[in-house]
């Protein structure tokens, strides 16, 4: 769903831009709660990983594509606040790297791409969370459902935004109609990806998905025909199954995997913005990218004629550049938070 050049005119593009950059600052406050030593370089695999996963564009119906969009699986892994910063890093590497999303769309890219889907995604999921029987399958069958909303809801913002910005004259209700069709089918494969990724981090170290903290349910106990909150015990120390260190390789090796091998075998069909495009009379407005010259643009690397080296080779220096990026910015964070955190004395603890 990365929005080219030219299809949102120069006024709705700077506004788009302003609620952008608003979104990321109140990001980088809001994701100095929610990162530590654990989940900082985590967040960075994340972002790496959905730009690996959003090379596997994966058939939805005849002619036409989609892939991850990623913001429910950031949010719930790592958190709201930065999993809108883990989608706008890839977006802001696809975009300047790869040619791949306008520059002067970019703003509208993060909106609809990152602030949209995350926001929507993590509002759904907390709300199922409270209603559904505490566990590790409510948290994956939340993240499924979560993911599967935030898909259809990002094409219903990119259409609100084209009513007011587009650049042709085409019919909004077709459009909206089309859009939301398809990305309603992108949304199932967005579900299965998000739902399976979870679930694989919280079978081996629950403790690292944001989404599946302060699930234990409090113990209740009957006093005088009344029901009281139990008095709750520190818990003893659980050693994890799988270190820390070997989740993060873990991840680290499964996106290079999927970006430098697996991607080859990505359908090649539109994805479901640039099918509507076509349908509906939009891709003509497009714009040639300001990076189409970039050594890696359209995912291969120039001068590199073999197409499965070359695509092979760009999707691996993408997730290099995106985890080097992602993991730089989320550990300024932490440290910044670490650093402004007043030292607290063992007496005052005691």
């Amino acid at each position: 769903m990365h929005v080219p050049d030219g299809f949102i005119n120069a006024p709705v593009s700077a506004v788009t831009g302003v609620v952008a950059a608003g979104a990321i600052a109140v990001s980088l406050k809001g994701a100095r709660r929610e990162l530590d030593e654990k989940t900082a370089p985590l967040a960075g695999l994340v972002a790496a990983f959905i730009f690996a996963v959003q090379m596997l564009n994966f058939p939805v119906a005849a002619g036409t594509s989609g892939h991850l969009l990623g913001g429910a699986l950031a949010a719930i892994l790592v958190g709201p606040y930065t999993g809108v910063l883990c989608v706008s890093v890839v977006l802001l590497m696809q975009g300047i790297l790869f040619a791949d999303g306008g520059l002067t769309a970019l703003g509208v890219n993060i909106t609809d791409m990152a602030i949209v889907t995350t926001v929507v995604a993590y509002a759904v999921f907390r709300g199922l969370v409270k209603v559904l029987p505490r566990g590790r399958r409510s948290i994956t069958a939340a993240a499924f459902v979560s993911a599967l909303l935030s898909v259809p809801a990002a094409a219903v913002a990119f259409t609100l935004i084209y009513a007011v910005g587009g650049t042709t004259d085409v019919s909004i209700d077709k459009v909206a109609t089309a859009m939301v069709g398809v990305h309603i089918l992108i949304g199932l494969g967005e579900a299965a990806i998000t739902a399976l990724t979870v679930g694989a981090v919280i079978a081996v170290r629950p403790d690292l998905v944001y989404g599946a903290r302060g699930l234990t349910q409090q113990l209740k106990l009957r006093v005088n025909g009344e029901l009281v909150d139990a008095p709750t015990a520190a818990p003893a120390p659980v050693a994890a199954r799988t270190s820390h260190r070997k989740v993060w390789i873990t991840g680290l090796v499964a996106s290079l995997i999927l970006a430098g091998f697996v991607s080859f075998y990505a359908s090649a069909s539109p994805d479901g913005l640039e099918k509507v495009a076509e349908d509906q009379g939009i891709a003509k407005a497009a714009k040639e990218h300001d990076a189409a010259d970039s050594p890696l643009a359209d995912y291969g690397v120039k001068d590199v004629s073999n197409a499965r080296i070359s695509g092979g080779l760009a999707g691996v220096i993408g997730v290099g550049v995106t985890v080097v990026a992602g993991t730089g910015v989320f550990w300024a964070v932490r440290r910044r938070r670490t650093a402004d955190a007043p030292e607290v004395s063992r007496s005052q603890v005691a």
